[in-house]
């Protein structure tokens, strides 16, 4: 944090100051004792199982100040203890306070799928001519969002800031800290769905971002995606709206899409506008991204061509195509998964130039509330009509692809297995060099295993 002492954590918070010299410089925000720096204040959460308040001394071992809302009356410690009525409350009092106190622009990016990569190439698309702040790793949620905005600086040009929600108001809450001058909405996906009952929940939700943008603020959206081409009439959106994507009706759009081996070609298109593009990467819906990340660019001052150079070395965290020389390709998408993105990267399988097999390893989807069965059921429909070789299953879930693609006229060959070394060891004995291999599931189906296996 920039120029921040306890007294001002007391401000920002409304808190009461126990003990300790309210002239203790700040420096940072902190959640977990276990990662705790000198200079950092602590702020403890009350989890579904863990009050973190039991580590507050240890963490002021190292730490320089903590929250509290365990501690009412007067504390004997060196070091400063603010008592504050709801830590999480507190925490994102400071976010808002910090924020406040910048001036340059904000681009929030939300979305059910492909938020985390939009805003990755958004960062990148800035980052050409102006320095950029962005959101590090997953910090994209109530807790988040927060900590990444106290981490911004008077340096900072402009910020690209990820949000995420799972239930209804919090994208109220995040917006209304992060006071956006300009916002991106990916898709409109089933992922939470879980929590927010239905696609039209999701998108209203997702579309509140606009709520607390900065007048004269703009929104852009994706025009491929079938449940934003009408928001602008369904959600009754009054700020200034562009739409992106693939369709040449959009505001900024792709045409002449080549893809090769590892790597993408189109142009993007705005007007009489045009500008070449090399994307270091695959997947209609990478190419979508990657016209948002150029639109945003374009609107900031920074002209498409030159947005454009960004991407030849684009390098996202999520989706990874490893060519493992006399081995096979390996696409790693095991970050997480939901039914809009296992079709986005099984996509990416079949455009992929391959000479041998095509196959893909898939696990279960979670938070899919109780269409879950049906959401698999749908991604093997969706499957029967694929180049593809080989599926393989893992998870009870995903037994429910692979029943409706051994019930249809495919000619797909599937596989399941009870756990991922047993799949590990089927794909290491039966992969050749020519193949392609996709892994993807969710998070708690730790697919990942499988994939340090094969890179071993």
């Amino acid at each position: 944090m920039e120029n921040v002492t306890v007294k001002d954590i007391v401000e920002m918070t409304g808190g009461i100051l126990l003990c300790g010299d309210e002239n203790t410089p700040v420096a940072d925000i902190c959640i977990n004792s276990k990662e705790i720096k000198e200079g950092d204040l602590f702020v403890p959460v009350i989890g579904e199982r863990v009050d973190a308040h039991r580590f507050i001394e240890s963490a002021m071992e190292i730490g320089a100040a903590t929250l509290t809302s365990r501690h009412n009356d007067v504390v004997i410690a060196q070091k400063p203890y603010i008592r504050v009525d709801n830590t999480v409350d507190a925490l994102q009092k400071i976010g808002a306070a910090i924020r406040s106190r910048m001036t340059f622009p904000v681009v929030a990016v939300t979305g059910s799928v492909g938020k985390t990569t939009t805003r990755e190439m958004i960062t990148k698309a800035l980052s050409t001519s102006k320095r950029t702040f962005h959101t590090e790793k997953n910090l994209n949620s109530q807790i988040g969002v927060p900590i990444t905005l106290s981490r911004m600086s008077s340096e900072d040009e402009i910020a690209v800031l990820e949000l995420g929600i799972s239930e209804e108001g919090q994208m109220d809450i995040l917006s209304r800290m992060v006071k956006p001058d300009m916002a991106v909405v990916t898709t409109i996906g089933v992922a939470h769905i879980e929590f927010m009952k239905s696609q039209e929940i999701i998108r209203h939700e997702k579309l509140s971002v606009a709520h607390f943008m900065k007048e004269g603020g703009t929104l852009f959206l994706n025009g491929d995606d079938d449940l934003l081409k009408d928001a602008k009439q369904t959600e009754a959106l009054s700020c200034r709206t562009l739409f992106y994507g693939t369709e040449d009706w959009c505001d900024y759009y792709a045409k002449e899409i080549v893809y090769y081996d590892s790597y993408t070609t189109f142009i993007c298109v705005h007007g009489d506008r045009e500008a070449k593009v090399m994307l270091n990467t695959l997947g209609k819906h990478n190419v979508g991204n990657c016209v948002a990340a150029i639109a945003v660019a374009n609107e900031n001052g920074i002209p498409m061509e030159e947005a454009a150079k960004a991407f030849s070395e684009f390098q996202g965290q999520r989706q990874r195509i490893i060519p493992l020389e006399g081995k096979f390709t390996l696409i790693d998408d095991t970050y997480n998964a939901s039914p809009d993105s296992m079709k986005a990267s099984i996509n990416v399988l079949c455009d992929i130039p391959c000479t041998g097999r095509r196959v893909a390893v898939l696990g279960d989807m979670f938070e899919l509330g109780e269409n879950e069965v049906r959401y698999h059921r749908e991604l093997g429909e969706f499957l029967t009509n694929k180049p593809l070789d080989e599926v393989v299953v893992l998870g009870e879930l995903s037994q429910n692809i692979k029943e409706v693609i051994d019930n249809s006229e495919s000619k797909i060959k599937t596989y399941t297995f009870s756990d991922n070394e047993e799949a590990a060891i089927y794909l290491m004995a039966t992969l050749r060099p020519e193949d392609v291999v996709l892994l993807k599931a969710s998070n708690g189906m730790n697919l990942k295993e499988v994939v340090n296996i094969l890179l071993a």
